[in-house]
């Protein structure tokens, strides 16, 4: 008998990224729960993907009670909404996985790598939720739109944590998804792949590319 698939909350996945990547989990079995401060909105999130895709069906609750009901949070959100929505959530995650997938964009121009204080956005959630939190960084450099495509994504996963059994979990997640994962070393590594998300942005509008990603070579 296969080990049955954790159960994962998708905390933003009313947004792009967090909806492509809960539909992309729900197409391998997993069973998700879609996040939002609407549990309205999170539900007809979850609507849109069961009518697309076969058992199990996805559930919509608030950011609160999808983080209680799983086993891994993914939070993908903006990054002005990181350290409300992380405290929101906090008293719910405590001994999970939990994968911060923020980028520290910020407006008027995202093209531009601006690191916040504390070194990096998961950095900054590491002050956030303590040094305790099973904490991992990743999918910073995928194209929402790509994956919501049943096409292969031409794209690696870098994937940053302090514990290396728990980026392992998160590089089986990325392959769930449909990508290779790649460990890359402790959370404080994920600077360099949140500014190069802002790298990319300013390289798709040069070369007026469809959501340019990155690809490790000699693996």
């Amino acid at each position: 008998m296969s080990e049955k698939l954790p159960t994962l909350a998708v905390i933003g996945g009313t947004g792009n990224l967090g909806w492509a990547l809960a539909r992309s989990w729900v197409k391998s079995g997993y069973e998700v729960v879609i996040g939002s401060r609407s549990a309205e909105r999170a539900g007809e999130a979850a609507a849109l993907i069961e009518a697309a895709n076969t058992s199990p069906s996805p559930q919509g609750m608030t950011n609160e009670d999808a983080a209680a009901n799983a086993d891994i949070i993914i939070v993908a959100v903006p990054f002005a909404s990181q350290e409300a929505i992380l405290r929101s959530i906090a008293g719910a995650v405590r001994g999970k996985l939990i994968v911060d997938t923020t980028v520290p964009l910020v407006p008027p121009k995202v093209a531009r790598a601006q690191m916040p204080p504390a070194g990096s956005a998961a950095l900054t959630a590491r002050a956030i939720l303590g040094d305790d939190a099973r904490l991992v960084s990743a999918f910073h450099n995928v194209a929402a739109h790509k994956l919501e495509t049943d096409d292969e994504i031409d794209c690696d996963v870098l994937v940053f944590g302090d514990v290396p059994d728990d980026r392992e979990i998160v590089v089986s997640l990325a392959e769930g998804a449909g990508l290779r994962g790649i460990h890359g070393g402790p959370l404080a590594n994920s600077v360099a792949a949140e500014a190069l998300t802002s790298i990319l942005i300013g390289i798709n509008k040069r070369y007026k590319a469809d959501g340019a990603g990155i690809r490790i070579t000699g693996l």
